[in-house]
């Protein structure tokens, strides 16, 4: 059973947004007995909410005809949780990002109680999120305008321009939206190149809805493709490392752009590319199990070359 004060605030939402409901429904819903949903009601009246009761074979409770709830209902979770969001957003890359913050902590603070209001002006003054990789300040127009074609499966029509490179315009089904290692990605499908591609939105000079629909393959992960693909970009090594830990634990220490993690039975298989085998040493070298490389042979000279010059470092302190 919920907190008395979760379960009032899921009473009112079901309440708000199916009118009338039977008793049993509503018990059901809250996985509460009938003499509880009775109190329930009585503390909403007490609240001053009015609450209707109508009796007969298709009665229930309902709202009062034309009564509205405040716009703004929150538990104390969900005040932290907004609270965290908007200090997120200030680091997020985002032209219009710090103004809006603003704004909404302000119109957030005039809805809520006062205890709630005081623990989430706590949290923006008290609390610092190191968000450091967010790339410069970006214009929020392709991030809207991508973000609203994915829900709808909407075509767009995108003017893009690549690190060195001339521009180029393409049609794309947008599947998702990706933040990762500091900048904005679309993950979707290119009709210019008839294939999955990811974009930075950075790089994106315009984007504009055209009257085309597509289907969004079932299950399709933005990110899970985004970190895939980096760590499969071919590079000048191809490199296959066995890691001797279960996968939970490589899943905690290697971050996913290094490469992708195949379970075996004598333990998990790191596929990764590098352009330098001196920088996957170091890489390596941070992991607290042991490592056995599988390929290239080199790799271990280069283990073995980081090791001396720690060992070197050390002596001289």
């Amino acid at each position: 059973m919920a907190k008395p004060t979760h379960r009032l605030l899921a009473l009112l939402e079901i309440l708000q947004t199916h009118g009338l409901v039977a008793g049993s429904e509503l018990a059901r819903r809250l996985e509460i007995d009938p003499r509880t949903l009775r109190r329930d009601m009585a503390q909403l009246e007490e609240m001053g909410i009015p609450v209707v009761a109508e009796r007969g074979r298709d009665g229930g409770y309902r709202l009062m005809h034309g009564y509205k709830l405040p716009p703004m209902l929150f538990s104390n979770e969900e005040a932290l949780a907004l609270a965290l969001g908007l200090l997120a957003a200030r680091s997020l890359g985002l032209a219009e990002a710090a103004p809006a913050v603003s704004s909404a902590a302000a119109k957030l603070e005039r809805v809520l109680p006062p205890q709630l209001r005081a623990q989430v002006r706590a949290v923006g003054e008290t609390v610092r999120l190191d968000l450091s990789q967010a790339g410069p300040s970006e214009d929020n127009e392709a991030l809207v305008v991508l973000s609203a074609a994915a829900q709808a499966q909407q075509r767009v029509h995108l003017h893009y321009r690549a690190a060195g490179q001339a521009d180029s315009e393409r049609d794309f089904d947008p599947y998702g939206l990706v933040f990762r290692s500091g900048r904005w990605y679309v993950v979707g499908h290119c009709h210019l190149r008839r294939d999955l591609r990811s974009f930075r939105l950075d790089r994106i000079v315009s984007v504009k809805p055209v009257p085309a629909s597509f289907l969004r393959p079932q299950d399709f992960d933005a990110l899970a493709y985004l970190a895939e693909s980096e760590a499969t970009l071919p590079r000048a090594h191809a490199i296959k490392v066995l890691l001797h830990a279960t996968l939970d634990e490589a899943r905690r220490e290697v971050y996913s752009a290094l490469g992708l993690l195949e379970a075996t039975e004598a333990g998990v298989v790191l596929h990764s590319q590098a352009e330098t085998l001196s920088w996957m040493a170091r890489q390596l070298a941070q992991l607290p199990f042991p490592v056995t490389v599988l390929s290239p042979p080199a790799l271990n000279e280069a283990l073995r070359e980081h090791a001396q010059r720690l060992l070197m470092q050390a002596g001289t302190n």
